[in-house]
């Protein structure tokens, strides 16, 4: 079985690949009477799109969204909502040595042993370029949440944190890096341009906050709001760790530490702290949803990697071809996108069992 499919009230499913004519998504569960039109979803894939900035794939795709159903007179009619994105940059001629042999750290070998062969171009159903249709998605999901805002942000990349003291929202958009820390964007040109010339890659850290969502939202057990997160940020591309709250961080503190103390408020408690980043026992809490990704180095790189071939002979591989040396940059609209993909589908739920 392959699994295409992600939600339980607002689902949605992609499909289509790297270097096939065109992706997409179709997404189910919308509420009907929302305005919605290829404007409201544009600006998020423009966020993502590649080719920008040195610092990212040279790839020039223009991701322009058609809407194809799910529409009448500018307003979601209930049914499903389908979306697509045509690839018009491909160049396929420069994976040729990808299908001689595996790239390590990517989907190849594991492809191949599932499926008896693969798409080489560019990994197909494996590449980053499936993230495009998250972020068509995510749009139609923030229509659904409007009461609640979902930002995301480079926290690190390659070993480089940003500074708290340094932290202003309004420089993520004001620097290719989407990083709030200005000092730290002007290290990173750096980094990541000593990684391209290189022929390396490096990895990084997002992190994303939700607020505005109210207390209540979530299931316990099985679809705990922590859980559904998780498992969101980890179908991303390169993800290779979640953290909520304080993470990993949380089992270094004594008890009393970690506690997210309360204090009588005016319209409910005050907390005097959020190391559980919004939830607990998988319900929020009502305070700000917090979440950090990790992102591993990109695969595909110019450095030649020991490898084999299909028929288990070793070689050497060096990957041709356009490639981001951090793929985590272009990670934040998708981090976004899943956010506000999970925070619909559990408003939903949260509906459709508590009125």
């Amino acid at each position: 079985m392959s699994f295409n499919v992600f939600g339980h009230a607002f689902r949605f499913s992609t499909w289509g690949e790297s270097h096939g004519p065109a992706l997409g998504a179709v997404v189910d569960g919308c509420p009907p009477g929302l305005p919605l039109s290829e404007a409201d979803i544009q600006p998020f894939l423009d966020a993502r799109r590649p080719g920008q900035s040195k610092y990212t794939t040279q790839r020039q795709e223009p991701d322009q969204v058609r809407i194809l159903s799910g529409v009448f007179e500018g307003k979601t009619t209930g049914t499903p909502v389908s979306l697509m994105i045509e690839n018009v940059d491909q160049r396929s001629k420069d994976y040729s040595e990808v299908a001689k042999a595996y790239r390590p750290g990517h989907a190849d070998y594991a492809y191949d042993q599932k499926y008896g062969f693969r798409d080489y171009r560019g990994g197909g159903r494996s590449s980053a370029r499936e993230t495009a249709a998250r972020v068509a998605a995510g749009a139609v999901a923030r229509l659904v949440i409007p009461e609640v805002t979902v930002r995301a942000w480079v926290a690190e990349i390659g070993g480089d944190a940003i500074d708290p003291a340094n932290f202003d929202a309004g420089e993520i958009g004001n620097n290719p890096f989407f990083c709030p820390d200005p000092v730290a964007a002007k290290r990173w040109e750096a980094l990541v341009d000593s990684a391209r010339k290189d022929g390396s890659s490096i990895g990084a850290i997002i992190a994303c906050e939700a607020t505005g969502v109210p207390a209540g939202w979530g299931a316990p057990v099985y679809a705990k709001m922590d859980s559904e997160i998780a498992a969101a940020m980890m179908t991303i591309n390169a993800t290779k760790g979640v953290e909520i709250g304080d993470g990993f961080a949380a089992a270094r503190l004594r008890g009393e530490d970690n506690a997210d103390a309360m204090r009588p408020g005016k319209s409910g408690p005050e907390f005097l702290a959020n190391h559980s980043g919004g939830t607990a026992g998988g319900i929020s809490t009502g305070q700000p949803i917090f979440c950090r990704v990790a992102f591993k180095p990109t695969s595909s790189i110019l450095t030649p990697v020991p490898t084999i071939t299909p028929d288990g002979e070793a070689t050497e591989i060096s990957t041709k071809g356009r490639h981001d040396p951090c793929v985590g940059i272009r990670g934040v609209p998708v981090v976004e996108a899943m956010m506000a993909l999970v925070l619909a589908d559990q408003k939903l739920m949260h509906r459709a069992q508590c009125g």
